[in-house]
């Protein structure tokens, strides 16, 4: 019989961003390893309420604003952890260390402390990502509506996007991307060029999206500050982890009318591949926003859309 536990832990952000370790005190199993405040859920006990109790217990504090942000499972030899992972960004008392435990504010970009636990992993270079992905659509939508939409959207908090237009010539994605990258630029939105360096270099943007035939072709880590990939398989999926790439999009997790013939991959094997590995993954394929919280569920660090995104 598998030995499942349970357990909560809390992604405490600063108005800084910086994020709350604590490094696990000595006579406790991973002595002196970092990892987020928090602990084992008790029988009858929800995830939240065992939050509250850990906070309390851990480093004398309540937690006001904390949300659900995902799910992930870890197998061990012995058990399987199963951890739900709350973001917290406001709480009521004086962080205090109540069991001998030595804390620390950590810049989730540049982290100092050491060695951190594998579960934790995840979520450092999850936080520097936001949840949802968008890719452009101008070749079916047209000019026009496309910029509306892409207004409303980073109005609505859109701060990630890929520009991806595949038939049009250089000069015409050129053009559409500078548009892009000028309005994305005041809502401190990142851009990313899908396959071409010379085009993501002659305009600054932020980063270059690998599709699955250049991901294996590459040796090294481009020098982009940001670098996704598209990824149909585990293979794929470790390849990018092992490049330390920023990012990967899993897909297509359901049907998609742009692929009808392309077997999905189902939320069953998303989970199971993203649980394996500690490099963030969007899902893709037949998605809309309402999928987001699905992903989460499912391991994933959110969901990327071509189409929804723009409806």
């Amino acid at each position: 019989m598998v030995n499942i536990v349970r357990a909560a832990a809390a992604v405490i952000q600063r108005h800084d961003g910086f994020l709350l370790m604590a490094q696990r005190p000595p006579g406790r199993g991973w002595s002196g390893w970092w990892e987020f405040p928090g602990g084992k859920i008790e029988i009858n006990e929800s995830p939240f309420e065992a939050l509250q109790r850990e906070l309390q217990e851990e480093i004398n504090i309540s937690a006001n604003d904390a949300t659900l942000w995902f799910e992930r499972s870890y197998i061990y030899p012995d058990k399987t952890v199963y951890i739900y992972f709350f973001k917290v960004t406001d709480w009521t008392g004086q962080i205090t260390s109540c069991e001998n435990q030595l804390l620390d504010w950590q810049d989730p970009s540049h982290v100092t402390v050491a060695p951190i636990l594998p579960t934790n992993l995840f979520v450092l270079k999850s936080i520097l990502l936001p949840s949802v992905y968008a890719i452009t659509n101008i070749e079916e939508m047209g000019d026009t509506l496309f910029f509306e939409r892409f207004k409303i959207k980073l109005e609505e908090g859109l701060r990630m996007i890929q520009v991806r237009e595949k038939n049009l010539p250089y000069q015409d994605v050129k053009k559409i991307a500078q548009k892009i990258l000028d309005m994305a630029r005041p809502y401190q939105a990142k851009v990313l060029i899908n396959e071409n360096e010379k085009l993501a270099l002659d305009i600054g943007a932020d980063g270059v999206h690998y599709p699955s035939h250049r991901l294996n072709k590459l040796k090294d880590r481009p020098a982009f500050s940001l670098c996704g990939a598209s990824c149909h398989n585990i293979e794929e999926l470790m390849i990018a982890q092992d490049l330390n790439m920023s990012f990967a999009v899993f897909s297509p997790v359901q049907k998609t009318e742009s692929h009808p013939l392309a077997d999905p991959i189902g939320w069953e094997f998303f989970s199971e591949c993203t649980n394996k590995l500690d490099i963030p993954i969007y899902a893709l394929g037949g998605l809309n926003p309402s999928s987001l919280s699905t992903s989460w569920q499912y391991g994933g660090h959110g969901i990327a859309m071509k189409t929804a995104i723009w409806e």
